[in-house]
């Protein structure tokens, strides 16, 4: 029989040990507090709360009630240091990247400012699960508690965008389905459900993401603290996502039968069903886990585990300082500290005097001859989205040789520092239009320079849509301090990374946006006083 080794004390760690480990609890702390605004405010990753809590009480657990399991081999437990150290520090520096472009509130940043202390807290478990050090076991319980955290961050928004609308058609195709063997008449148009006396919305809310992420996170948990046997952690994280889907598509069924009956389902119902499917799947859950667990535990309370006193006892070795791997951890964590100050200073707001934002109104003309004018006056409805009040926008109309002209002229502008130019590139018509009823068609090219009253104009992006009316032809121009920004689709993480490096550190730079849109083409504009009063205006802006 060998002895079971001993752990080492807190006075067993060196001093640099103890630094690492401070550091660590600072990083945590950092990032919890990082994303506290999520987990108030937004209920998909609520469970993120709960967090801080599971992550002490499963590192209590993986030393006090789970397997003593220590690495062997001095050299390949550091290079394992280093190589997940040295991803972490990648993953933070990429996030930093990010934050330069899209700033630190973006998903996309607070996801790998999650993975990246998930992989340096798995460097400091195998530096602190060397059998020379033995402060904590590396068994499946200590992995859980540093793997949790990217599950408590919110979700890129491409990624919840498309996860969100499968749910959604999902789960209304799903209840159409069962609506038909009920013998009820129901007919679904995306994700409205269409009755005999009501309409059923599945919203963004109602999709599912919300308990398919919890519930994940339950399954992960449950398996590290409840269950010991790898078969049973397994079957209890691989039915965490199906069972969410089945109970969300249980509630969402119950609330169409209630809206069939004629029963408001919004308010009550609806909160009331929500918070019932997320504690009746935790506690189906939580059940699971015991039931596989209550064989095991029979089976190890009927055993004889006393020692047989015949046979010898293997000494344990006593606790070492070995100094390169924490020395390295202490490097690895200094220089995350250093990039994260680093990222801080440079990716904050402009800390310049706010300069007044010209009058747009004042360029955008307001009664050119032979056109009808409207002015747009509820564009400030979108200042929130937009981070900025300095919008306007005007629409011309008169009679042409080929029927009705329209021409709709719409100017914004952003101060220095007021938003990044990742978030201007997010609202062109490419990425707002779509939304709205309308339909990209192709064009022979995507960029043009065009010429108005003999003057040639930097070159704008070129667009045509289709909706129920005319085709739509677009022409839009993005200025950073005076500076034509090309566009390319801003939802690439490579053209994020581009716009970071090219804007993201600077703060001192205005932003112009600029867009005209008619059912004419160009030609036929291009010599109308309209756009030559326009674009002469337009110079004092650097357009």
């Amino acid at each position: 029989m060998t002895a079971v080794p001993r752990y080492a004390s807190w006075r067993d760690l060196s001093l640099a040990a103890k630094a690492n480990i401070a550091v660590l609890g600072l990083l945590a702390v950092s990032l919890c507090l990082f994303l506290l605004p999520g987990w108030t405010g937004d209920p998909d990753i609520s469970h993120g709360l709960l967090m801080p809590f599971v992550f002490v009480l499963l590192l209590w657990q993986s030393r006090f009630s789970g397997p003593r399991r220590f690495l062997r081999g001095a050299p390949r437990t550091t290079l394992a240091a280093v190589a997940l150290a040295g991803a972490g520090l990648s993953v933070f520096i990429l996030g930093g990247i990010y934050a330069a472009a899209l700033e630190w509130t973006n998903a996309l940043v607070a996801v790998l400012l999650a993975i990246s202390l998930s992989l340096v807290l798995g460097a400091a478990l195998v530096s602190f699960a060397d059998e020379r050090v033995r402060w904590l076991p590396f068994n499946w319980t200590s992995c859980v508690a540093v793997a949790l955290w990217p599950l408590c961050s919110p979700m890129p928004p491409g990624t919840y965008s498309r996860l969100t609308v499968a749910l959604q058609l999902g789960i209304s195709r799903g209840v159409v389905h069962a609506l038909h063997l009920l013998g009820i008449l129901a007919i679904g148009s995306g994700n409205v459900i269409q009755l005999a006396n009501a309409t059923v919305g599945v919203e963004e809310a109602c999709s599912g993401v919300r308990s398919l992420v919890s519930c994940i996170f339950v399954g992960f948990f449950l398996s590290a603290s409840l269950v010991t046997r790898w078969p049973a952690r397994l079957l209890l994280i691989a039915i965490a996502a199906p069972l969410a889907l089945a109970m969300n598509f249980a509630r969402s069924l119950t609330l169409t039968l209630l809206a069939n009956s004629g029963i408001s389902i919004s308010g009550l119902w609806h909160d009331a069903t929500g918070y019932a499917v997320l504690v009746l799947t935790s506690v189906l859950m939580v059940g699971l886990a015991l039931l596989l667990e209550r064989g095991v535990r029979s089976r190890a309370a009927n055993s004889d585990s006393s020692p047989d006193p015949a046979r010898p006892i293997a000494p344990v070795p006593p606790v070492s300082r070995p100094r390169a791997a924490q020395a390295l951890l202490s490097v690895a964590l200094a220089v995350l500290c250093a990039l994260g100050l680093f990222f801080y200073l440079n990716c904050r707001p402009s800390t310049l005097p706010d300069p007044s934002a010209p009058d747009l109104w004042a360029v955008i003309p307001d009664a050119p001859g032979g056109w009808t004018v409207t002015t747009t006056r509820d564009l400030y409805q979108f200042s929130g989205v937009l981070q900025t009040d300095a919008l306007a926008q005007r629409i011309y109309r008169r009679d042409g040789p080929r029927g009705p002209v329209e021409v709709i002229i719409y100017a914004a502008y952003w101060r220095p520092g007021q938003a990044p130019v990742s978030l201007v590139e997010t609202h062109t018509p490419d990425a707002c239009w779509p939304g709205t009823g309308w339909t990209p068609l192709p064009l022979p090219q995507s960029r043009e320079t065009l010429e108005v009253g003999g003057r040639t104009l930097p070159p704008a992006e070129s667009r045509l849509f289709s909706g129920t009316g005319d085709p739509q032809y677009i022409w839009f121009w993005h200025l950073y301090d005076g500076q034509l920004v090309r566009y390319i689709n801003p939802y690439s993480l490579k053209r994020l990374l581009h716009i970071a490096l090219s804007y993201g550190f600077q703060h001192d730079g205005p932003q112009l946006f600029v867009r005209i849109s008619s059912n004419r083409p160009w030609p036929e504009l291009q010599d109308d006083p309209l756009m030559t009063q326009f674009f002469a205006r337009t110079l004092q802006l650097g357009l």
